[in-house]
């Protein structure tokens, strides 16, 4: 059995939810991920930003307006006026749930509840159109089985279990439809696996059921091996190790959810990205092996800022890293990037939220400048230390271009160019000429 998730664009309208079920009745019985349809959850966070600021006439007039579009789609989705009917009562007791949250006292929690109901309408939706084309389905609602523990990790042995059981009680069932990204806490409450999360969903569901591969379906065919929206003639790449596509996902490559990979790879369970506009295009297929001697692709992170601490007391003093480290982890800010000399050392972070708190801390061990509006250059692929030539490659590609920080060697997978956003789209071209043009 597979698992097939769909993100929203997939689903955005009538015409691609029947797209989808075509796709999906061809491809045998397996279990269908779905997220909200494309720009729910958006509309879902606007609603509750305007409970937030109690401003209930606003948050009533965009869930209206939001309805209005649902059941606009119901009337193209469906020509039975009895399956509409059955459609506009699921979605009609979702926005009224949505209502309800106008009269009380509105907090994180009620958020997280509202902007569950974007997977309960794709999904219902989903599944009263797959019956009424003679399709089996059965909807597993994963509330109630998807599980976070008390650290908000995913509760692995509980999303067994309560899976299993699922698919055992309809055995007989064609096809199974559940949502991506919605969840339960330990407590019970209803939560998240945060945005992008319906990758993470289908990578646990494949995980628990040790599924034979894990297909995530998008709008555009495969990993490509630069951004298309900056390089011309960007190719698919045909395959990535699961650290290659991690390190290509958490530096930009927004086709794939970074948490997507690891339930993945720790099961050695393969994941194909596909695109939903056209199927027969081959993809991307992600697994635990690797293309030797090759450089696979290009990635950019946008909205770095780059700090480097200088002290002279640094020299030959242990403990005065984890000092700094310390910093960052009082204040919950990650790092992406090192360097280190003996009188300094400079990071970078994607998030200005406690900056200033920082450099006031950091600057008890010395001193401290900020470089802001910086971009990081992720070049992917086999670069394995003992390789020759790939690094100074990436390097001579860049040449005309200033380069504030390099990362090389803290993977086998990646090698990383801090750069001035102003430079970016340069960087992105003259590495792609230079690392994939030049092989064609």
């Amino acid at each position: 059995m597979k698992v097939m998730k769909f993100g929203g664009t997939s689903v955005g309208s009538a015409e691609r939810i029947k797209n989808v079920a075509e796709l999906v009745t061809k491809r045998g019985k397996n279990i269908i991920v779905l997220s909200a349809m494309a720009g729910t959850t958006n509309t879902l966070v606007e609603i509750s930003d305007y409970l937030y600021k109690k401003n209930i006439d606003g948050a009533k007039e965009t869930i209206n307006a939001l309805e209005k579009k649902y059941y606009e789609t119901i009337m193209e989705l469906f020509e039975d006026e009895g399956q509409r009917e059955a459609a506009r009562s699921e979605i009609k007791a979702c926005f009224n749930y949505v209502r309800s949250f106008t009269k009380d006292l509105f907090t994180v929690f009620e958020e997280k509840e509202i902007l569950a109901q974007g997977e309960l309408m794709s999904t219902a939706m989903m599944n009263i159109y797959l019956r009424s084309i003679g399709v089996k389905s059965v909807l597993l609602p994963a509330l109630d089985y998807m599980r976070t523990d008390k650290n908000g990790e995913p509760d692995g042995q509980y999303i067994r279990q309560k899976l299993s059981a699922l698919l055992d009680k309809y055995a007989d069932a064609d096809m199974y439809i559940t949502q991506g990204y919605i969840c339960r806490n330990a407590y019970g409450e209803i939560d998240n696996l945060q945005r992008g999360g319906s990758d993470y969903s289908a990578s646990l569901v494949g995980a628990a059921i040790n599924a034979e591969e894990i297909e995530i379906w998008t709008d555009i065919d495969g990993m490509h091996n630069n951004d298309p929206r900056f390089v011309d003639g960007t190719d698919p790449v045909d395959e990535l190790h699961f650290e290659e596509a991690a390190e290509l996902a958490y530096f930009g490559a927004k086709i794939l959810h970074p948490t997507c990979v690891l339930p993945a790879k720790l099961n050695n369970i393969p994941v194909r990205l596909l695109n939903t506009m056209c199927p027969s295009a081959k993809g991307t297929l992600i697994h635990n092996a690797t293309g030797a001697h090759k450089i696979k692709a290009v990635a950019a992170k946008d909205n770095i800022t780059a700090i480097k601490i200088k002290s002279g007391r640094m020299l030959l003093a242990y403990g005065f890293l984890r000092k700094v480290f310390e910093i960052f982890e009082t204040h919950k800010t990650p790092i992406d990037m090192i360097a280190t000399s003996e009188v300094g050392v400079s990071v970078t972070i994607d998030s200005e939220k406690n900056l200033d708190n920082i450099l006031d801390d950091l600057k008890k061990f010395g001193t401290v400048t900020v470089d802001h509006d910086m971009v990081i250059i992720c070049v992917v692929g086999d670069l394995e230390w003992q390789n020759r030539g790939f690094e100074a490659a990436a390097l001579d590609a860049l040449k005309e271009l200033p380069v504030r920080m390099i990362s090389y060697g803290g993977s086998n997978y990646n090698i990383s160019f801090l750069v001035r956003k102003s430079d970016k789209v340069k960087a992105l071209n003259l590495l792609s000429d230079r690392l994939f043009k030049n092989k064609k």
